[in-house]
């Protein structure tokens, strides 16, 4: 604290005068008590002020996304809503609070590995049977949940474009 910026001092002078005594702590951390005393008086600069409420924008904003949402995303939230402020202002009071986006998670992709056995093209490219029941397809999709992947296999049948099961 000894090395620190003037109004850093005041702020921890301001905090400890329950357990000490304004002048020793002033003393202590070489700063004279008039000078505590002129920064409690001196209100916060509009800045600072428009800073706190557009940090109070910017977490409700984060919660209403689910605590996604990064820098881009909140600034153009607080655009939308009519709030006028740079992207880099957005970043820096995210940063001051320790709010940070969520990273997204890569799909699974195939590793590449011992070549597979190739099935036999069956259908030809026929896909317009002529009775229901006759050519069935099926794939598989992966999704992404809270609690880990889902995989979806589907059975779609081709005469009525159907999804006959999963």
């Amino acid at each position: 604290v000894l090395r620190k910026a003037v109004r850093l001092r005041y702020a921890f002078i301001r905090d400890n005068t329950c357990c000490w005594p304004v002048r020793l702590l002033c003393r202590v951390l070489d700063v004279h008590p008039s000078g505590f005393y002129a920064w409690l008086q001196q209100p916060h600069s509009q800045r600072h002020q428009a800073d706190l409420r557009l940090t109070g924008q910017i977490k409700q904003f984060w919660l209403e996304s689910g605590c996604v949402y990064g820098y881009r995303k909140i600034h153009l939230d607080l655009r939308d809503s009519g709030q006028q402020c740079g992207v880099n202002r957005v970043w820096r009071l995210m940063k001051r609070v320790g709010i940070k986006a969520q990273v997204g998670y890569r799909s699974p992709r195939a590793r590449k590995g011992e070549a597979s056995i190739v099935s036999p093209n069956r259908l030809q490219r026929q896909f317009n049977p002529d009775a229901p029941d006759e050519r069935w397809v099926t794939d598989i999709t992966y999704i992404r949940t809270h609690e880990g992947w889902l995989y979806l296999a589907v059975v779609v049948d081709l005469f009525s474009r159907k999804i006959i099961g999963w």
